[in-house]
């Protein structure tokens, strides 16, 4: 009997459906904004005019998801999903650039660093603007589930 009250403890905790979701969505963008410090800080890497504007769209993400947290709020969604949309279409743009399907003569970095050279890939595949694609649809993903519990 005691062992079926502590279950029943542990499960009744208040916690709503989308806040792990939102956590989820926290931990992914904190993490991409110390790798991406650790990357350009640590180990050197140069960083074009694109990825700039990546970051400037990343790194408000991991405050206001955080805010969004404690105390929940769904509606911090709204916000984060702004910038996880701007994010999302410049990191598509620069892996169509590095791809080859746009042409270098629209690339915003002209002088300087050029956006369409790779200067790292993950274990030989991933460059960094593809991670960057990948962290942006992930948060995005799962900010439309927050949406989707907070509707329901």
């Amino acid at each position: 009997m005691h062992r079926d009250r502590t279950e029943n403890d542990l499960s009744s905790k208040n916690v709503p459906p989308g806040w792990t979701l939102l956590f989820v969505a926290w931990i992914v963008a904190a993490c991409a904004t110390l790798g991406s410090l650790f990357l350009s800080e640590v180990m050197g890497v140069p960083v074009c005019n694109l990825c700039w504007y990546q970051r400037i769209a990343m790194y408000p993400l991991a405050l206001i998801l955080a805010l969004g947290l404690f105390p929940y709020d769904p509606n911090v969604v709204r916000h984060a999903g702004a910038l996880t949309g701007v994010g999302w279409l410049i990191s598509l743009f620069q892996v169509l650039l590095v791809a080859g399907i746009i042409p270098e003569r629209m690339q915003p970095c002209v002088q300087g660093i050029p956006c369409s050279k790779t200067y790292f890939a993950l274990f030989g595949v991933l460059t960094i603007p593809t991670m960057s694609l990948l962290t942006f649809t992930l948060i995005g993903v799962l900010l439309i589930f927050v949406r989707r519990l907070k509707s329901s």
